[in-house]
């Protein structure tokens, strides 16, 4: 019998595939590059400081002078670029190259995309645990005091502080645990974590999972939903990794498996 919980989350999973075989998918990122200060050339060339997989030699240059970033293409006008840090960032293509920039602690990088990636390498979609009720979790979210902070690493082997005010507890065969959150907003509660599946049945760096925000001081940990970072996909995403304190020692066997295609 499909329960409306299970009906929404294959609904889900359609979307989440959709996502993932799209041209602007993470499985097309080819590049990343870290931007200097003045002119950062950008082009098939792999000389350039910024390479693209397909389109001229020499496409335009990135001007990075601060906090403010200018695209001077070879033919045409000059335009700033936005990056991710506030909003939806600038896209720029050539053909089936795009690049666009992102910002992390207070430096800009350069995503490059390859659009026709699926020609060569054709989404194999994901595989997953069968939905189980069992892991939709109705746990406590109780506040930390005082708030403790969290040396949180990331792929590319900095720590972020993070500081956290709330906790999610919950039981699993009479012991108590809990799971700290990455960010908490109006919208959404994210979780970092891994567990006893993680390298052998799940993805070896841990999964993401999204929480509707807390109500009435409960909020549901719906393991169905765990999902594989972006940087199961590619080497160019700059994942946050599972802090300590969400190291869980035993298997959640649900969500996404890890990624083989």
């Amino acid at each position: 019998m499909t329960t409306p919980e299970k009906a929404a989350w294959e609904r889900w999973c359609v979307a989440r595939e959709r996502a993932l075989a799209a041209p602007e998918s993470w499985l097309g990122l080819v590049g990343l590059y870290w931007l200097e200060d003045g002119r950062n050339r950008v082009g098939a060339d792999p000389e350039a400081a910024v390479v693209l997989p397909h389109g001229p030699a020499h496409f335009g240059e990135i001007l990075c002078r601060g906090d403010v970033l200018q695209w001077l293409p070879m033919d045409g006008e000059a335009q700033v670029l936005i990056s991710d840090r506030d909003a939806s960032p600038t896209i720029v293509a050539s053909g089936d190259s795009a690049f666009f920039v992102i910002e992390r602690d207070g430096r800009f990088a350069v995503r490059v995309r390859d659009l026709a990636w699926a020609a060569r390498m054709p989404f194999a979609g994901i595989d997953r645990f069968d939905y189980d009720p069992m892991w939709r979790i109705d746990a406590a979210w109780l506040p930390l005091d005082p708030p403790q902070v969290m040396e949180v690493p990331n792929v590319t082997g900095e720590l972020k502080p993070v500081t956290v005010a709330w906790q999610a507890v919950f039981e699993i065969d009479g012991k108590s645990f809990a799971l700290l959150p990455m960010s908490v907003s109006d919208q959404k509660v994210f979780f970092v974590f891994r567990d006893a599946t993680s390298g052998r049945i799940s993805y070896g760096a841990g999964r993401f999972l999204d929480a509707l925000p807390a109500a009435n001081g409960r909020i549901v940990l719906d393991f169905n939903y765990a999902c594989s970072p972006p940087c199961a996909f590619t080497p160019f995403a700059t994942c946050p990794l599972p802090p300590p304190e969400n190291w869980l020692p035993f298997g959640i066997e649900a969500g996404e498996r890890r990624y083989v295609g």
